[in-house]
């Protein structure tokens, strides 16, 4: 387990921008170094869908993925992956065997919904 970080302003949480979007695509990312999918995720009308490489296939399969309301960052600079460019952050944590799992709400939330 990791120590906590110093403490920030909320002004500085702010700058992060966590929305939910749904996974309308996902399938394996062959090209990269550790097992990943490619998703597809949809934030709705105002951001669209956006891709994103997920190292998360110790604990799910694309098939079981796709409608699953997810929580992503969308802010962060687009970042070259193999021959994949990344345009958004999905968030999950570690279990205790090291596999991660998605974070998600656990109620229906609108597409594009900001976390405050």
């Amino acid at each position: 387990m990791t120590e906590p970080t110093p403490p920030i302003s909320f002004d500085d949480f702010l700058k992060v921008e966590l929305r939910i979007g749904r996974i309308v695509d996902a399938y394996p990312f062959k090209e990269a170094r550790k097992p990943a999918y490619v998703l597809q995720v949809d934030f709705g009308e105002a951001i669209g869908v956006r891709k994103s490489s997920a190292q998360i296939t110790g604990l799910y399969q694309p098939e079981e993925l796709i409608g699953k309301l997810v929580v992503a960052v969308v802010n962060f600079p687009r970042k070259q992956i193999g021959p994949l460019m990344s345009e958004c952050l999905v968030t999950g944590f570690h279990d205790a065997d090291g596999n991660v799992a998605l974070c998600v709400p656990d109620k229906p939330v609108p597409l594009g919904t900001r976390l405050l």
